[in-house]
């Protein structure tokens, strides 16, 4: 970790050798790695005092680290995470609550809270994080970043902390587009998907609706601009059903598969959880095998709506967060209640599997705020090169 980490953004476990390439695309560069990678030579806590008694000194690399390793880039550290991957505020009962560099009297949004703190307090160039409902887009929006929830199943997940397998992906920050763009170059490989260089731009009315209205307002004239780059936008329908089918339906799944992952720890130590996390949890254990069955099931369907409506050259042009992040002093109830308003609007691509990347293009209150690029999956690349034309316009 770096000698000097005023954000907090960093596990302070001891240094420990990790070697990378002395030349590669990504020389020059320095990343954190959220702690739920395993990193030979360091434990893996996944936010847990119990993971990281239990872990033990890791003697492998995950897959995906050595691949930035082995491109040149240098390592930083392991980041904070939020306890057991299963929030989306970046406050870490036993750990603490990494500062967001870009609104310190803001949450840094979690559960990639440490890696989002260290790239916008810029003590390194990017960082890895994970994305199950949310925890790369959240702290992306938050902390006026580049974040990507890339195609479920692109990125090895070998070697990381499960929470639900079918939702977990891997994913990263850079405060700029071009860092951005070169991490992708490295661990997504080519599109199976490519889309057109002036794709469909498809602007979902309903998920705008869930924004409130000042942030709202704030990503028109990033839309205008992004309609620069693509041609105009047209105005279309994202949920299926509804808001609240699609919502209950995704925390089944994500429920189910968390207690499935964490319940045998829970259940055998009761460790003590933090606020939210543990509600979550007590939630989780409830959810029975129907009601899993049901959210599998939705998803499916979900998944045929978005194909057809995406075709192989739609792309979904729609609000990252329903505004920009909560202040630290927000109570626990205010919290949960934003996390709750934001999953409506995260879970079409948990729900899909489809790549979302969010820009970091608008602001309000001083604050930043994200507007968000969604495709097809398997058009991650191509995703990441209109970004860059956005970006760059």
């Amino acid at each position: 970790m770096p000698l000097y980490d005023p954000a907090h953004a960093f596990v302070p476990y001891p240094d420990a050798p990790v070697a990378n390439a002395s030349t590669g695309p990504l020389s020059g560069l320095s990343f954190g790695v959220k702690d739920l990678f395993d990193v030979a030579g360091y434990p893996t806590g996944g936010g847990s005092p119990f993971i990281l008694a239990m872990s033990g000194i890791k003697t492998t690399t995950a897959p995906a680290v050595q691949k930035l390793l082995d491109a040149g880039a240098r390592f930083a550290g392991k980041t904070v995470t939020d306890e057991l991957a299963f929030s989306m505020n970046g406050n870490n009962a036993h750990f603490g609550a990494p500062v967001n560099g870009a609104a310190p009297d803001r949450i840094a949004g979690g559960s990639s809270s440490g890696s989002a703190s260290a790239v916008s307090s810029r003590l390194c160039d990017f960082a890895l994080g994970s994305d199950t409902g949310g925890s790369v887009r959240a702290p992306a929006n938050h902390c006026g970043l580049y974040g990507i929830r890339p195609t479920h199943g692109r990125i090895s997940l070998d070697g990381v902390l499960d929470l639900a397998p079918s939702l977990d992906t891997c994913g990263w920050f850079a405060r700029d587009v071009g860092t951005f763009a070169r991490v992708g170059f490295i661990l997504l490989g080519a599109d199976s998907n490519p889309l057109p260089d002036r794709p469909r731009l498809l602007k979902p009315t309903d998920v705008w609706s869930l924004a409130v209205p000042e942030a709202a307002e704030a990503l028109l004239a990033v839309l205008a601009r992004i309609e620069d780059v693509t041609g105009s936008s047209t105005e279309v329908t994202a949920a299926l059903d509804s808001f609240d089918d699609m919502y209950w339906n995704f925390r089944y799944v994500q429920a189910r598969e968390s207690w499935i992952t964490d319940g045998p720890l829970i259940e055998r130590f009761a460790p003590p959880l933090g606020p939210g996390v543990k509600e979550r949890f007590e939630w989780s254990r409830q959810v029975t095998d129907a009601q899993g069955a049901q959210g599998y099931a939705f998803r499916e369907r979900f998944r045929a709506h978005l194909t057809s409506l995406l075709g192989n050259d739609g792309v979904l042009v729609m609000p990252t967060m329903p505004d920009i992040a909560p202040l630290r002093s927000e109570s626990e109830s205010a919290l949960e209640d934003y996390r709750n308003r934001a999953i409506q609007m995260l879970c079409i691509a948990g729900l899909s599997g489809f790549p979302q990347i969010s820009l970091p293009l608008a602001s309000r209150a001083a604050a930043p705020l994200g507007i968000s690029l969604l495709g097809p999956a398997g058009s991650d690349r191509s995703l990441i090169a209109l970004a860059q034309r956005i970006g760059l316009s």
